[in-house]
């Protein structure tokens, strides 16, 4: 469904954490195009009914692909840039509140 586009001229590489598996992409992709590229298919599972769901837009728009990012829920990983060092995690239904 997805391929990566042409990458000629970005030669900088970052290394990002997916669901604890170590994924290299070029610098400036997002961390649904890790999602991608590690083979998930999935990001999180709806609160009420646990479906799966994963990037499907890909520009902001469906929410699907919400993520936690560095321990932090509800992130859109289609709409932030990975950087060295971010950890890529599944969300499973809602986000819980406090400790």
């Amino acid at each position: 469904m997805f391929r990566r586009l042409e990458t000629a001229g970005r030669v900088e590489t970052v290394t990002v954490s997916v669901g604890g598996k170590p994924v290299t992409l070029p610098r400036g992709e997002t961390a649904a195009a890790a999602l991608v590229a590690a083979g998930e298919a999935v990001g999180r599972t709806t609160p009420v009914t646990g479906a799966p769901r994963g990037p499907y837009c890909m520009m902001g728009v469906c929410f699907d692909c919400l993520v936690m990012i560095d321990g932090a829920p509800n992130r859109q990983a289609c709409m932030i840039e990975i950087r060295e060092g971010m950890r890529i995690d599944r969300q499973d239904g809602a986000r819980r509140l406090g400790g």
